[in-house]
């Protein structure tokens, strides 16, 4: 090895070894980290409601909305009492706006293991329950025939449902006290008192995540498109690439597009 050339007089420098600096290595996996966490919860944390439009819908935190005017939901207190409570946030009186205002008008919806039937998880951690007498409480701490209800849809009326025992009794109001309507379980067969509507948060909606994912591979632009092609591309073409990506055959189109590209420029 050719050592540098050193004189007599020079002062020797020292090599100082090079401390990594921790901060800058972190800093960048850190934003990285940042930015991929805010772009994965603002995908997932859609809270808005819409409506079940099938048995297969519920699922998570749902809102059980019920015939009555003006619009009121179930809901259970703390001690597990079921009572209607009435909907402040909703458009001019329609239930099919229906959001909560109050935990208690809030239920889990949860499939039963093994069957079809769902279990209903009140604020307070215990499980809506219907007796043989057609009296509702949420006071059980487990799941049994007594707390499971199949959601049955309601034919010529979308996105409505009947909540049927296991006793295959079905959940109705009962407007006839004065004091205002009450819920029960005891009703025969499903009439406009057991016709309810079932309103759940958005992002528990499996054909809503698969629009949303559907959406989110459209979002590619004109530029990027044009770029992965070669040529600039009019407008149709960037919807069946798009409409392509969705699909799923987005590497079959644009090979066409490219093999169309390299023989127009050498005709």
């Amino acid at each position: 090895m050719v050592k540098p050339l050193s004189f007599k007089g020079d002062k020797k420098v020292k090599k100082r070894k090079r401390v990594a600096d921790d901060t800058d290595t972190d800093a960048p996996a850190s934003k990285a980290l940042t930015t991929t966490t805010s772009t994965t919860d603002a995908a997932t944390d859609d809270d808005s409601w819409v409506n079940a439009d099938a048995p297969t819908d519920v699922s998570g935190p749902i809102i059980v909305v019920l015939p009555t005017e003006p619009v009121t939901c179930l809901a259970c207190d703390a001690n597990g009492k079921v009572f209607c409570s009435q909907i402040e946030n909703c458009v001019e009186g329609d239930p099919a706006t229906s959001e909560p205002h109050d935990v208690r008008q809030v239920w889990v919806a949860t499939r039963v293991a093994g069957t079809e039937s769902f279990s209903l998880k009140g604020h307070h951690g215990r499980y809506l329950g219907c007796d043989k007498y057609g009296i509702l409480s949420a006071t059980s701490t487990a799941v049994s025939p007594a707390e499971s209800f199949t959601v049955i849809p309601i034919p010529d009326n979308p996105s409505t449902f009947g909540l049927q025992t296991a006793r295959d009794t079905f959940l109705t109001i009962d407007d006839s006290k004065a004091s205002g309507p009450d819920v029960r379980g005891d009703a025969e067969g499903i009439t406009f008192n057991t016709t309810f509507r079932i309103r759940m948060q958005a992002r528990f909606k499996p054909r809503h995540k698969v629009a949303k994912a559907e959406k989110a591979l459209e979002k590619i632009s004109k530029k990027e498109l044009e770029d992965l092609i070669g040529r600039r591309l009019e407008d149709d073409e960037v919807k069946k690439l798009r409409k392509a990506r969705r699909e799923g055959n987005f590497h079959e189109v644009s090979l066409a597009y490219k093999v169309k590209t390299s023989h127009d420029k050498y005709a």
